[in-house]
């Protein structure tokens, strides 16, 4: 039996994607995926406001991902909206826009929300449904860490780490130095011991000997990892699942990534160029849990926020704010 297409735009920190999948029950089948690159998060850390020019460019990637999803004859169309909106106290404005260029309300989904959505999304996948877990989703504002056992979640947290949040804070050079990548380095590990180890390290003693747990990573910044390290020029789900990367790798490619210029990280295969900058910080974020947490090896996960959203699209919503726009 055919399942019903369904779409979903999500509102990022750096980017807008988009999701128009055939749904049916837990099964969700991509028909067609894209990203635009926005930057909603840009100026947003010192201002505590969106900015007038990352919204224009966020309702106008809304409205044309909107008309790709009425292309394909979507049954419903939801937009959802992450750490940035949630951080900023002008999100209504925001909701706004998104109303007068594509007539869509937004939703603000909690930090607790996003992180539920991705265990759940991430384990979609048969294989990532029976094993211990520790799911980590770095965004441009805030990352989810998400430990679950045999499809169930047992810890969820966001918190407020991410690529665009980062590079606001350590804008490098061009090209950076070397002190500058240490600094970075120095200030994760900070953050991980402080923030992130009390509430975690327990949960992750409890539920994983040391070599069973497996680390998944998902969303734009594993995926370009991921791509980088096969070299696919194309979006390829099935390679791009495939990928293994070792500490050794990922320390490999960040201390790579911080020794060249921006022109020419931007001629890496695997890497778009409009996210040559960012990735500095992404790839740092994961050394560092991979160092921290004594981890060894990192697997992507194409899976995660949006396939939950688009399933759950007649659920409860639950810890979500509704932004219906004027």
């Amino acid at each position: 039996m055919k399942g019903v297409v369904r779409a979903v735009i999500d509102i990022g920190t750096n980017s807008v994607k988009l999701l128009v999948a055939e749904v049916e029950a837990a099964e969700v089948r991509p028909v067609w995926e894209g990203s635009r690159q926005t930057r909603l998060g840009q100026g947003l850390y010192k201002a505590q406001r969106l900015q007038p020019g990352p919204m224009a460019k966020t309702a106008a990637a809304v409205a044309e991902f909107a008309a790709k999803a009425r292309d394909f004859e979507a049954a419903s169309i939801r937009v959802i909206a992450t750490s940035a909106a949630r951080d900023a106290r002008n999100s209504e404005e925001l909701a706004d826009a998104v109303k007068r260029t594509s007539g869509l309300s937004v939703e603000i989904i909690s930090g607790e929300q996003e992180a539920d959505w991705v265990f759940q999304g991430v384990t979609t996948e048969p294989a990532l449904a029976v094993a211990p877990l520790l799911l980590l989703d770095v965004g441009g504002g805030s990352t989810e860490f998400i430990v679950g056992k045999g499809g169930h979640k047992l810890f969820a947290q966001s918190f407020h780490l991410g690529t665009v949040r980062l590079l606001d804070r350590f804008p490098p050079g061009d090209p950076p130095i070397p002190e500058e990548l240490a600094g970075c380095r120095r200030w994760l590990s900070g953050f991980l011991e402080q923030e992130v180890q009390p509430p975690l390290a327990p949960v992750l003693r409890q539920q994983a000997t040391p070599g069973q747990l497996r680390l998944v990573a998902t969303g734009g910044t594993a995926s370009i990892l991921g791509c980088m390290e096969a070299q696919l020029q194309t979006f390829d789900r099935e390679r791009l699942e495939a990928v293994r990367l070792s500490a050794e790798r990922l320390a490999w490619h960040t201390n790579r990534l911080w020794s060249l210029p921006l022109a020419e990280r931007e001629r890496i295969p695997g890497l778009p160029r409009n996210r040559a900058d960012v990735i500095l910080m992404g790839a740092a974020i994961y050394e560092a849990v991979m160092r921290h947490f004594h981890l060894q090896e990192l697997r992507v996960s194409t899976r995660g926020l949006r396939f939950a959203a688009v399933m759950n699209e007649a659920a409860v919503r639950v810890c979500t704010r509704r932004l219906e726009g004027s």
